[in-house]
């Protein structure tokens, strides 16, 4: 497929619409083990609805 690099707008071939082969190289040369870690808070459920009478039903 014929098109032009989005990133540098040369004329480019590939299977796939992208950056072309040096600004793909450019991209994972400057991007490469960039890898942040976030903290998340852990989850906790909503109590939307309140147990009814015969859920809290002791035997």
């Amino acid at each position: 497929m014929e098109f032009s690099c989005p990133r540098c707008q040369s004329p480019t071939s590939d299977d796939f619409y992208g950056p072309c082969t040096t600004c793909r190289g450019d991209l994972i040369a400057k991007f490469a083990g960039l890898e942040r870690t976030v903290d998340v808070a852990e989850y906790e459920p909503k109590m939307n609805v309140t147990p009814n009478a015969v859920a809290l039903k002791d035997d």
